[in-house]
């Protein structure tokens, strides 16, 4: 029997997303939007909650194209804000389409989102070495520097917890468990 985090529970969409994409470290700038966005839409919420409605994130952003959403306006707001497929936060709403333009800014800046999202981590994947979960922080000194610079470039949703949340997901930092078998293969 393998070992898993134990913080995967007994669904299958949250096993599945655990044991294929969790702590894989992501290079597509594409990848990067969606999981900013994603976890700033969890703010509050259960990461379940978000990972239902992943695919109505798909459609209702333009598969994630920060281009595309960079172009949205208060029509398009309006129309998100009837949508049950996502979370229905004005707030939220309007920062994935603040984030896509800052998004952009920030691919003119350094080339790509993944050359500067990296140099957080100084370009290799932070690997800890937790024991239980409880040992696992909430936020680190490179998620608060992350979430100041984000900030200071007109992100919104990116405060310390979400910034670190997203590093575990994008695989800038491996937080499995030492005893989960995905520890090894990330």
């Amino acid at each position: 029997m393998t070992t898993r985090c134990s913080w995967v529970g007994t669904r299958d969409d949250m096993r599945e997303y655990h044991d294929r994409e969790w702590g894989n470290p992501i290079h597509d700038d594409r990848r990067h939007f969606e999981f900013i966005t994603l976890e700033g839409a969890q703010a509050g919420l259960s990461w379940e909650t978000i990972l239902r409605k992943r695919d109505g994130y798909r459609e209702a952003f333009a598969g994630f194209d920060p281009a595309q959403v960079a172009e949205f306006g208060d029509a398009d707001i309006a129309v998100l804000l009837e949508n049950p497929g996502i979370v229905r936060n004005r707030l939220k709403v309007r920062s994935t389409i603040e984030n896509a333009r800052a998004f952009l800014e920030v691919q003119r800046e350094f080339g790509s989102f993944d050359a500067y999202i990296w140099d957080f981590t100084e370009g290799e994947p932070i690997r800890n070495a937790w024991r239980a979960l409880s040992e696992v922080p909430a936020e680190t000194d490179e998620s608060r520097a992350m979430s100041r610079d984000l900030k200071k470039r007109g992100f919104r949703f990116v405060g310390p917890t979400i910034c670190y949340a997203y590093m575990q997901a994008a695989g800038l930092v491996n937080d499995h468990v030492v005893d989960c078998f995905r520890y090894s293969e990330v």
